[in-house]
């Protein structure tokens, strides 16, 4: 009766049939003995799911019952003929519906009730081939979408019922397939893959894809992947080192590579290479692989495919195992420590400064015993289950998530009496302005009184006028270079390596004009006191690197005598010395002459010409302030570009666009060394009397400190034209660098300066950054083992012949050039109309100044209305370069100090409106000294805002305590800002406090919604990214961490209760949006974004004022700012925004990693960086040390 009236439902649609067919189906269920009609009804519906998508759509949608009435009679039934229906209908289901319709499967029960059946059907005897066939392959197919497969197979004994299915039926291809690929789902589970390595898996996988054959691709294909993931198993990879497999591997990939002329087959070759970077993943593996000539193998076959485009999956995955099985080489060094020590006062309890006082002197910090951290033989996978901790979406454990330490405590710390040593640093609190002529309000002049021939004269930090020079000026940073140590090192009389003359100082200088500049230029070296070069100090190739703030290191060979250096004297303090940087050595080229032509990717740079506007760089008063700067090392020794200064280049410079496969081929060139030994020099040189064309360079570490290297500032002379020159920097540490997404390095020619172009530009060709071979030991990675180094490598065409050329990690701007600047302020300011004051925050470690200045509005009178006005202004504070590193955050403070010193009737608006309090460099000792992160103290001091000592952070612990003592007389500033530099991202942006926004980040929704908080700390941020063109809203964030907590913003928003506390980094790169994208940043962009800071408080103040203004609604779009500025969770410890790269075609050569696991930082290094740990990233520091290849 129910066949009848189905046949006669012709008049319904398809999809009421199937509904009909369904609910006939599902009555059908409670009736075993209607078989026959279960058996019409499945193949009814069947042949509807075959020939109607709408069907399939109908059946998977939510709220629909029919999977469930499928599985039901699945499970019930007894009728062959109906499971075969059934199961042939879940795989035109699961097949044509992608990943959405498999999990709609696994969520109504689907894996449990198959793997139930595949038990049932394997007691058959035989057991039927077409059920097996189709059960494992629906299997095969949900099993991913479900999160605890693994562990229902293993406990359903599904795992022994394939593997002796694939035994057994070992020639029936079309039974094995299906197994296989089943099999390669159960390898998932770490648990499983060792139960079936241990059943004889790994050998039967050798059986199959045995020798070269072309029949039965397919199923080879198949069984290499299951191979590859049954080998993530350490256990199971020993197994296959064990029985010799790595060297059939490769047997079988070079007859693949040989036989597949037309790449027809290039998933098998690809899958041969996946099962050698799994069972290379342990240290036999790639012991073995090495001894079977892998490298050499490996590295043939992939030359051999780069011609082919479509096989660059091949060139790829090659690259990433020879990289991997690199053999692993020590730095050429006695040890990685620092080459210079400051003895501290007292030595920390805890942290590493104390690991490294209790360091035997007989370990060797340089490489461990074992390079890899698998060594230990464990007979036995870890048993535990762990799917559900990978699956489940990522929990980030270092944002705060309890309210009451979210909260902000205002906390004295210090007692109203001790805090009163800080009284005398705000006179503007209790100055009556009786002694002062505040009688005009007209505008001084703002003209500096020099000599006839005007400094260079550099662009303002404002809107860009084509050809404009402007009134801003730029200031360059040093870094000191330690000589190395080697065989040739001889020492002078005092025991010190012998190093290059050091510079110390630096900043721009500047031309009447174009015609004069060079002759001006030569005669001011005649002007300087200088003393000889020290005899001991040859001329030729010196080996060293320079840190933020000393001498340049000549890495070429240049043997001709300088005639523009004089030969006088003057000491420098504690007797040493200090002479300016040597000139090109074949003197000042014409215009007329070949070689003087500019690089050729920048336009003609015009003449510089001098202007009536002010400068702040005076090339003779830098001079007089490096003899009174204290350091470590002994600088002897100022380079030319911070003695002469840097003006922007008048042209745009863009993002480079890297060629693809430039990262491969570096490393292509690496491994050739390695296959190549003999063509190595292999040792560390001062000098060649035939120089090489490539040098790699090691950088020395911060004072008291065994690492922080990426930062570098080094000098180059004696190279010759036509020639590329390759320079690879090798003990990097970062993970990744904005040098493998279009950052170049900078480089200064002083024939270029000499020839009116006195600029640093970008420069460089085939950069990128990646891990190399070098391994870190355990003592500089925290007790990690087996991690390595990593490489930045640039070449470079040098456009003149015997040229003296200086390259930098980015604009240099140095301790001496801060001194320098404030002085020509404080000169030049107009006291009747600005207050101004350069006080003396506090000395540090090594005796210098810790410079602090406050600026604002000098009252109109000194009436008492007036100087109530005055005293009653809000606060802001500011303060940068706490990472000695980030000298961009010094070129953004320098535009926000000379916007505010400028005439402008805006500037004049916002000094009546604010008292600015600044500490524009907190940390001048790692300045000097040419530390990237720490203090000579060897900490990073933007880690210790809870607990300065003040013995070892007094920069930080003064500033501290001036903030605690403006909330202590209830003037707490409106806006605190750290200026930093960010070497991962692109852009300006900021970090700033929220207890919402925090806890929203938690995933707690409910708990975000019950929390009243202030807006206004988004306010500031809002403003910059409508005015200033640098900045990016959707990069910025307001979430505290707790890794954070002890840094400067998560302070001074908690302890001191300032709201508006922020970081603001800047990009060392370039910009991906706004009227700068695609162009490289450079001092003029960074300057002008110091400028814009303050008209972002001026507007601030409009805005917060209620009795005048009311706060449009658009500042403070809560909820779609969190959407702009959507966040994940990359770490375990870190908490960072999106990544703001876009995806490669060429993704593994952009990968900075040799595998495809996350290398995750050192504990202490992921939290060196404020913004957040992977961003700010551990160190920018500097190059001391030569190695020449």
């Amino acid at each position: 009766m129910s066949k009848l009236k189905v046949v006669g439902e012709k008049s319904l649609t398809n999809s009421s049939r199937v509904v009909g067919l369904l609910a006939q189906l599902e009555k059908i269920n409670t009736d075993s003995t209607e078989s026959d009609t279960a058996r019409y009804v499945t193949s009814k519906i069947l042949h509807l799911a075959q020939s109607q998508e709408k069907t399939r759509r109908e059946m998977t949608t939510k709220g629909s019952t029919g999977m469930e009435v499928l599985l039901s009679t699945l499970e019930n039934t007894k009728d062959l003929q109906t499971v075969l229906n059934i199961l042939s209908i879940l795989i035109e289901l699961v097949s044509s519906g992608g990943g959405r319709r498999a999990s709609f499967l696994v969520a109504k029960g689907g894996s449990q009730i198959l793997l139930q059946l595949l038990m049932n059907a394997s007691k058959d005897s035989p057991p039927h081939e077409e059920v097996m066939v189709q059960t494992h392959s629906i299997l095969a197919k949900i099993g991913p979408k479900d999160k605890k497969f693994g562990v229902k197979a293993r406990v359903n004994g599904a795992l022994t019922v394939t593997l002796n299915l694939v035994k057994q039926h070992f020639q029936n291809y079309r039974l094995v397939l299906p197994c296989l690929q089943l099999l390669r789902v159960y390898s998932t589970n770490s648990v499983n893959s060792v139960s079936l390595g241990k059943n004889g898996v790994v050998e039967l996988m050798f059986k199959i894809i045995g020798p070269f054959s072309k029949k039965n691709s397919g199923l080879m294909k198949v069984a290499l992947d299951t191979l590859a993931a049954l080998l993530k198993s350490k256990t199971n990879a020993r197994r296959a080192v064990d029985r010799g497999y790595v060297q059939v591997l490769l047997t079988i990939y070079v007859d693949w590579h040989r036989h597949d002329n037309r790449h027809r087959n290039m998933l098998i070759r690809k899958g041969i290479l996946q099962s050698l970077k799994s069972v290379t993943n342990i240290k036999l593996g790639r012991k073995a692989f090495i001894d079977a000539n892998g490298m050499k193998i490996l590295y043939n076959t992939s030359q051999e495919c780069l011609a082919v485009r479509t096989l660059d999956p091949l060139v790829n995955t090659s690259s990433l195992i020879m990289r991997k099985c690199f053999p692993k080489n020590r730095l050429p060094l006695p040890t990685i420590k620092s080459s210079f020590h400051f003895q501290l006062p007292i030595i920390p309890v805890t942290g590493p400064v104390a690991q490294l006082y209790s360091l035997p002197p007989e370990v060797d910090d340089v490489v461990d015993e074992s390079d890899d951290n698998d060594d230990i033989d464990l007979e036995v996978e870890n048993e535990l289950e762990n799917e559900d901790d990978l699956d489940q979406s990522f929990k980030n454990d270092d944002i705060e998530t309890d309210i009451n330490k979210l909260r902000p405590q205002q906390v004295p710390g210090r007692t109203i009496e001790e805090l009163k040593m800080y009284e005398h640093l705000f006179p503007e609190l209790v100055d009556d302005f009786q002694d002062y002529e505040l009688v005009s309000k007209e505008p001084k002049p703002f003209v500096f009184e020099g000599k006839a021939r005007g400094p260079i004269v550099v662009p303002t930090a404002g809107e860009e006028v084509p050809g404009n020079s402007g009134s801003v000026k730029k200031g360059v940073v040093m870094k000191e270079r330690a000589s190395p140590k080697g065989e040739e090192a001889k020492e002078d009389p005092k025991g010190h390596d012998r190093t290059l003359p050091q510079p110390l100082g630096g900043q721009s200088r500047a031309a009447p004009s174009a015609h004069s500049f060079n002759n001006d230029l030569v005669k001011a070296l005649d002007r300087i006191t200088l003393q000889n070069v020290p005899s001991q100090v040859a001329s030729g190739l010196n080996a060293g690197m320079r840190k933020d703030f000393g001498l340049p290191l000549t890495v070429l060979s240049c043997t001709k005598a300088c005639p523009h250096v004089a030969k006088c004297g003057s000491t420098l303090f504690e007797g040493r010395t200090v002479h300016l940087g040597k000139l090109c050595c074949t003197g000042v080229e014409t215009e007329d002459d070949e070689d003087t032509e500019s690089h050729s990717s920048t336009e003609q740079a015009p003449s510089v010409e001098a202007s009536d506007g002010p400068t702040l760089h005076d090339p003779d008063l830098y001079i007089e302030i490096v003899k009174n700067t204290k350091s470590v090392p002994e600088y002897s020794e100022v380079a030319y570009p911070d003695y002469f200064g840097h003006i922007p280049p008048p042209f745009k410079e863009p993002i480079l666009e890297r060629p693809y496969g430039v990262q491969r081929t570096k490393i292509a060139q690496d491994i050739e060394r390695l296959i190549h030994q003999n063509d190595i020099i292999d040792r560390v040189v001062y000098d060649l009397d035939n120089p090489t064309s490539e040098y790699d360079l090691i950088l020395n570490s911060d004072i008291n400190s065994n690492h922080y290297h990426q930062w570098f500032y080094f000098e180059v002379s004696g190279m010759r034209p036509g020639v590329a020159y390759r320079f690879n920097i090798i003990n990097c540490e970062k993970s990744n660098s904005q040098f493998n997404y279009g950052m170049q390095p900078l480089m200064y020619s002083v024939q270029e300066a000499l020839n009116a172009r006195p600029w640093w530009i970008r420069m460089g060709t085939d950069i990128c950054y990646y891990k190399n071979h070098f391994s870190r030991s355990s003592v500089a990675a925290g007790g990690q083992k087996g991690k390595s180094y990593y490489t930045i490598t640039f070449t470079v065409n040098f456009p003149h012949k015997d040229d003296v050329c200086y390259f930098a990690y980015h604009y240099p701007y140095t301790y001496s050039t801060l001194q320098m600047h404030l002085q020509k302020l404080e000169s030049a300011h107009n006291p009747q109309q600005i207050y101004f004051r350069k006080d003396v925050l506090c000395e540090t470690l090594s005796g210098n100044i810790c410079p602090l200045v406050t600026i604002t509005a000098m009252p109109e009178s000194n009436y008492y209305e007036h100087i109530c006005q005055f005293r009653t202004r809000p606060y802001i504070f500011l303060s940068a370069r706490v990472h000695p590193g980030e000298t961009n955050a010094s070129w953004v403070m320098k535009g926000t100090l000379e916007y505010l010193m400028s005439n402008s009737p805006t500037a004049q608006s916002l000094r009546e409106s604010y008292i600015f309090k600044i500490v524009p460099m907190l940390n001048p000792d790692g300045v000097i000294n040419g530390n990237h992160r720490c203090s000579l103290s060897g900490e990073d001091l933007n880690r210790q805002w809870q607990s300065p000592n003040p013995e070892l952070h007094p920069t930080i612990y003064h500033a501290k305590g001036l903030l605690q003592y403006l909330a202590a007389v209830k003037r707490l500033p409106l806006v605190y800002c750290d200026y930093h530099g960010h070497s991962r991202k692109k852009n300006v942006f900021m970090y700033g406090c929220s207890i919402k926004e925090t806890v929203w980040h938690t995933h707690d929704n409910s708990a975000s919604c019950d929390i009243v908080e202030d807006m206004g700390y988004r306010t500031l941020p809002k403003i910059l990214s409508h005015i200033a063109p640098a900045f990016c809203m959707s990069s910025c964030s307001f979430v505290v961490e707790k890794s954070k907590e002890s840094t400067a913003r998560v302070v001074v928003w908690r302890e001191i209760g300032v709201q508006r506390s922020y970081t603001m980094e800047s990009t060392l790169c370039g910009c991906d949006q706004g009227r700068y994208k695609g162009l490289q940043i450079g001092t003029r962009e960074l300057e002008e974004m110091g400028a814009k800071f303050c008209v972002g408080l001026l507007r601030l103040k409009r805005l917060t004022s209620s009795l005048e203004y009311n706060l449009p609604s658009n500042l403070l779009d809560f909820e779609n700012d969190l959407i702009e500025s959507s966040c994940k969770v990359t770490s375990p410890t870190t908490y960072v925004l999106d990544e703001d790269e876009p995806r490669f075609l060429e993704e593994v050569d952009y990968s900075a990693e040799s595998n495809d696991e996350l290398d995750v930082e050192l504990a202490e290094n992921t939290g060196d960086y404020e913004p957040s740990a992977q961003e700010e990233a551990l160190s920018d520091s500097e190059v001391s040390r030569t190695h020449l290849i």
